[in-house]
């Protein structure tokens, strides 16, 4: 299996991000086009939004804490749940029970193949990197992880795919059942970082803050980057997935949710001295404990925010998938819109993002 993937990080400039946020919810040509065919849009009276506590998720944390996303949406009210891992977003997605949500490519992508291409679309990119395997004392290369016991976030969740794809290549066999040469345990981060300080688990493949958490308060080391195995070390680690039918039903207000996005990215890059601070006061607000300083500074160091969702590492993923035995064999094409995000950087000035000839742009 290949992880190569070409790496594109975005660069919006400061003058066309403020010229977006100004412009509040936008009712431009990008909207236009994306709602065409349908005989009437207009805006939702509220949008549900769904992300994790977790520092690659931090547009979102940025956009709410900041007041970014209730700024582009106006009239429309925002509501949030927060999630441990992609899977149960997505079950909330499917439901109906939210309209969008940031998440992992690996259930955005399964959730399109399983429903046909007719679930949901990925309408941006969050964020690349911030995502490794961390291992106890005695680890130290690929050869002693047999008969151990790793954790992930939840079976068919982006790192539990990564880590079993991983581990293919190099020679051990896992099932989904946890048997196999390693046992792979889904569990939810909190109890990870427990069960890891009481010696009950060997390591763990995590997302950022989680790889610093287990490094800095448990004593962990990186085995394994997972930056090391792509291309100029881009892989996308969030993306940000909408309903179907609610993108063709209220475009509008998807429109305003990719203005406070891109606000959100932009505001980090621009406010590297205030974004950890505002990053952990969303955290914190979500987890009653903040993050030390030693945890927040080293995540940010591994986490890259992007609106571009790196489309060209998406059949990768979806090779991945397969050889881990955690999702169906089907097409991604169709699986991205991209063409409200371009319409608001065509209007800011930056270059468009691609969606890799896997959806619109």
């Amino acid at each position: 299996m290949n992880h190569k993937a070409s790496k594109t990080v975005l660069t919006i400039t400061a003058l066309g991000a403020a010229a977006m946020m100004l412009a509040g919810c936008a009712t431009g040509g990008a909207q236009a086009e994306a709602g065409s065919g349908e005989a009437k849009t207009s805006p939702a009276e509220e949008l549900r939004l769904g992300y994790f506590a977790n520092v690659t998720h931090a547009p979102a944390l940025v956009g709410l804490e900041e007041g970014l996303f209730a700024d582009a949406l106006g009239d429309t009210e925002i509501t949030t749940q927060v999630f441990n891992a992609g899977p149960a977003a997505i079950e909330a997605l499917s439901a109906g029970a939210i309209d969008a949500t940031y998440i992992g490519p690996n259930p955005s992508i399964n959730t399109f193949i399983q429903s046909g291409g007719e679930s949901a679309n990925i309408v941006a990119g969050a964020a690349t990197g911030g995502a490794a395997l961390v291992v106890r004392e005695g680890i130290e290369s690929v050869d002693d992880l047999e008969g151990t016991t790793i954790a992930t976030p939840q079976l068919g969740n982006t790192q539990d795919v990564a880590l079993r794809s991983w581990l293919a290549d190099e020679g051990y066999e896992t099932d989904v059942q946890g048997g196999g040469d390693v046992q792979i345990t889904p569990i939810e981060n909190a109890q990870t970082l427990t069960l890891f300080q009481q010696g009950q688990i060997d390591g763990a493949w995590l997302p950022e803050p989680w790889v610093s958490r287990l490094v800095e308060e448990a004593g962990a080391s990186v085995l394994v980057d997972e930056a090391d195995l792509w291309e100029d070390g881009a892989f996308p680690t969030t993306v940000l997935l909408v309903r179907q039918d609610f993108l063709k039903e209220h475009p509008e207000t998807v429109e305003a949710l990719l203005q406070g996005h891109i606000a959100a990215v932009e505001w980090i890059e621009e406010n590297a001295d205030e974004a950890p601070a505002t990053i952990n006061a969303a955290i914190e607000e979500q987890t009653g404990k903040p993050l030390v300083d030693a945890v927040i500074t080293r995540a940010l160091e591994h986490v890259t925010f992007s609106v571009d969702p790196v489309a060209g590492a998406f059949e990768t993923l979806v090779a991945n998938g397969l050889e881990a035995g955690t999702q169906k064999d089907g097409s991604i094409e169709g699986l991205f819109d991209l063409r409200l995000l371009n319409g608001l950087l065509e209007e800011a000035g930056a270059e468009p993002v691609t969606a890799a000839g896997l959806g619109e742009e």
